[in-house]
This record gives C-alpha cells, structure tokens and sequence, in this order.
C-alpha cells in the first residue's frame, strides 16, 4: 500500500516530528503558527509499506501503521509496531503545533504577536487521534484520552474517563468507561465499566494478549488479566489476574489462567468468605447495552 503524508519536521535538527496521511490519500496542506515562526517546516512525503508483518523502520511509516489501525483498515494486533516508541520522538502537543519539548518557551515567545494563548495539551510520543483520524459513527467523550492507533469500531462510545491506547479497541457497539490497553480487542455488545481495567501486552512480560468477547461486562473498578469469551460478567470492584485462585461451581479451586478465554462465566467475590467465584452465566443478567445511551447517529 503507497499513502501520501504531510510532514512536519524540526528545522534545528531535522527530526520529523509527525506525518498527517489523509484517508482519501490527497495532498492537504497543514499551516500552524509553529511553522509560521520557522520553528519547524514541512513537506509531503510518500510511503509505501509491502509487508505489515515487517517492522517499521521511520517515524513516518510508524505514523502510517497507526492510522490504519484508527482507520479501522487493520485490525490490533495484526501488524508489526515492534520498536515503535524508538521511531516516535517525544512531541509537545501545541495548540501551536507540534514542537520539541524543549522549544516551547521559544515558540511563547516567537507568537506573542498573534495574540495567542499557547496551551500544551500533552508531552508525548502518541498524538490525539482525533486530530488525524475521524472515525465513523462513534462518540469519544474527551478526545485527549484516545490515543493515535486506537480502533475504534462504528458504534463505539468511549465516555469521558474511558481510555483507549493504540493497538487496541473494539469490534463494534461497546461501551468503553474504563482503560482498554495495547492488544486488548473488546467483542461487540460489551461494556468496559467505568473504571475498570485490562491488562494490555505492554503489562508484565508483554507476552499475553487478553481480550473481551461478545456481550460482556467489566464492571465498575474491576479488572482482568485474562480473556473473556462470551456473555461473561466480572463483577465491579474484582481484579482477577491470571494467577487468581478461583473456586468452580462443584468446589475445585484453580487460577483464573485456566479459564481465560472462556465463555458464559460470571466471577466475583463472596461476600461472606471472601472467596472468588466463577458460576455459569449469561448475558441477560446485567441486561446489555443501554441503547438510548449508546445511539451515536
């Protein structure tokens, strides 16, 4: 696949500091007051990828595998982002544009002029996806807390405190309240509480990839470090690790490992005996999406 990017680059030292590739592939032209001061410059550029499974080696191609994955043209955890944080500069995200953290007292200075009040929304390798990506049919309650190579499905809603990482994201309707963290893919008709957590692969040995099925609920505060199949529920406020000794419906107590991925699992905490539990469930009990809330037209 061959896009056309436009790039900003840093005039002291030639760093390029982000790649804009536009989904029809035109060639549009980005303005800043950054680039009005000299401060940074910019460019087109063309990129051409033959193989995902090959890692990237620019920050522009990086740049280009993080918009596919917010395009929703791949999905998580299918293309190679090896190495990505060494390709990604740490940017200052300005309501000037993007410059090096360290010009930023500069750049104050260089637009005095133009009556702007300079506000640096974040210093970070990632960018909002919403200022290169638009997705379809989705609702994103505070767009700081999406991350440039979120994928994020039509008829997402991810709420104010819900936090969506790149290589990650949704298959369809869900409703995101909490954090879904890189290669965690959550199944259509799921809830992510508000909250709650999901142990992504860039937690511990980076090796596991969890993920939430199909009508399924995280409640509020809780997390997993396993997969959830089907119409699971994980009741609020209960973390449950791989390494989480849980007792079955007939008395045996095993590690919540041994039924990850699993389908119509409900676990919680008993309130007497403090012991975890897993008992057959489905999704009719928390009842599924709240459609009134969730419609995103």
């Amino acid at each position: 696949m061959k896009r056309t990017g436009h790039r900003y680059i840093d005039v002291a030292t030639n760093t390029t500091l982000d790649t804009w590739f536009p989904r029809d592939n035109q060639r549009i032209v980005r303005s800043c007051l950054a680039q009005q001061t000299g401060l940074i410059k910019s460019d087109f550029i063309e990129i051409e990828i033959v193989d995902l499974s090959i890692a990237a080696t620019t920050t522009e191609e990086a740049y280009l595998r993080l918009h596919l994955l917010s395009e929703c043209a791949v999905l998580p955890n299918e293309l190679n982002l090896d190495g990505i944080f060494a390709l990604l500069p740490n940017i200052a995200w300005t309501s000037a544009g993007p410059v090096l953290p360290k010009d930023v007292d500069q750049l104050r200075g260089l637009i005095a002029e133009h009556a702007h009040h300079l506000r640096v929304t974040s210093i970070d390798k990632f960018p909002r996806m919403t200022d290169y990506v638009i997705p379809e049919g989705v609702r994103i309650g505070d767009a700081d807390r999406v991350r440039l190579g979120a994928h994020l499905a039509p008829g997402t809603t991810v709420m104010h405190e819900g936090f969506v990482n790149f290589n990650a994201g949704t298959m369809g309707d869900c409703m995101v309240e909490g954090r879904v963290t890189p290669g965690v893919i959550v199944g259509k008709n799921s809830d992510v509480g508000a909250g709650s957590s999901i142990m992504g692969t860039l937690s511990g040995g980076g090796k596991q990839v969890n993920s939430i099925g199909q009508r399924s609920l995280l409640g509020a505060n809780a997390g997993i470090g396993i997969s959830l199949g089907d119409e699971c529920i994980v009741e609020a406020g209960l973390y449950l690790t791989a390494g989480t000794k849980v007792k079955t419906p007939d008395g045996e107590i095993v590690a919540a490992r041994a039924l990850s991925g699993r389908s119509g699992l409900l676990f919680r905490r008993n309130s007497i005996s403090g012991t975890v539990e897993v008992l057959p469930t489905d999704s009719s009990v928390w009842g599924g999406l709240n459609n009134a809330l969730h419609n995103n037209d």
